[in-house]
């Protein structure tokens, strides 16, 4: 196995990685690196080889990890990287730091990013993907993020540098957020409080909150604007498209499209990588047989297949 540099930080060969993620599947990675802190992983990354791929991974609550494990070292970013800190209207939150907890903590001090309270995952994901919910977005609060390079340098990002779209931004892949600032309007407390249980019983009523997913499992079609925000009255909705071509509930293995709203992949029990992924393309092709449209995957699917295994739909 290849050498390492030595970090202060947790290196640990062949770790199992379907214990990280929500929708619990998936092989090993090769290393599994946890920094110690911002310092230890820039060293750590200036040091390593510059063939050995690298790959950022949050909580694992948007991404499938295929079979057969990932090469090379995967990242995951703990206690050295979940501080919260609030100076006026304006909140700092380490990459690790849970969305629902940044937004509870904000509206606490009266600062309003109450959208974040059902995003699931972390803030460096909810940076990368440009994340929203009820018509905000990453994009209409952040004001910087801190990174550090494949190549160990430390960089502060702009929203322009970061140039986000629906559900995406620019920032490379083998970058690694370590920190984000946002600013929210002011609110009383008790007010964003109450705004955020009000979105927790309407998600929880019409999304399978106690199944085991990673949330909305395509992209809407079209429609958006690269802040994110609705910008046409005809825009699609991806939950639409997959019950209008008769896949609400469809399964495979243990996966399955939830019964509840079909844009939610689901592992009901015993389902592989290749069972979610597989079922994920089959509902793309049929969609496209009834429909013309081209579903885009907003789950993340990383690693390889196991040996024999096919992504093929039926």
């Amino acid at each position: 196995m290849t050498r390492l540099p030595q970090p202060r930080g947790r290196l640990t060969p062949d770790r199992p990685l379907s214990d990280l993620t929500w929708l619990r599947v998936g092989g090993p990675a090769e290393w599994l690196f946890q920094p110690a802190d911002p310092k230890d992983l820039a060293e750590f990354l200036a040091a390593l080889a510059p063939d050995i791929p690298v790959f950022p991974m949050g909580v694992g609550s948007n991404l499938i990890v295929r079979d057969g494990g990932m090469r090379g070292v995967v990242i995951r970013l703990g206690r050295g990287f979940n501080d919260i800190r609030i100076e006026g209207n304006r909140v700092i939150a380490g990459a690790a730091a849970l969305d629902a907890h940044v937004a509870r903590r904000a509206a606490e001090a009266g600062v309003d990013l109450t959208f974040l309270r059902t995003i699931p995952g972390s803030i460096g994901g909810a940076v990368r993907m440009n994340a929203g919910c009820y018509g905000a977005y990453v994009a209409d609060h952040l004001i910087e993020a801190r990174a550090v390079t494949r190549n160990g340098e430390c960089l502060t990002l702009t929203p322009q540098e970061l140039n986000f779209g629906y559900r995406h931004s620019d920032l490379p892949e083998d970058f690694v957020i370590t920190e984000a600032t946002f600013e929210g309007a002011a609110g009383a407390a008790e007010v964003l409080i109450a705004r955020m249980e009000e979105q927790l019983a309407r998600r929880d009523a019409t999304q399978p909150t106690k199944d085991r997913s990673a949330g909305s499992t395509f992209r809407n079609p079209a429609g958006f604007s690269s802040t994110g925000r609705a910008d046409d009255v005809h825009d699609l909705k991806a939950w639409k498209v997959i019950d209008d071509a008769g896949l609400r509930g469809a399964r495979r293995g243990g996966a399955q499209m939830s019964e509840k709203h079909p844009n939610f992949l689901i592992n009901t029990g015993g389902a592989s990588a290749t069972d979610l992924e597989g079922l994920g393309e089959e509902v793309r092709k049929r969609v496209f047989q009834n429909s013309g449209i081209a579903l885009q995957w907003e789950i993340m699917r990383v690693g390889e297949p196991a040996p024999g295994e096919s992504l093929q739909a039926d």
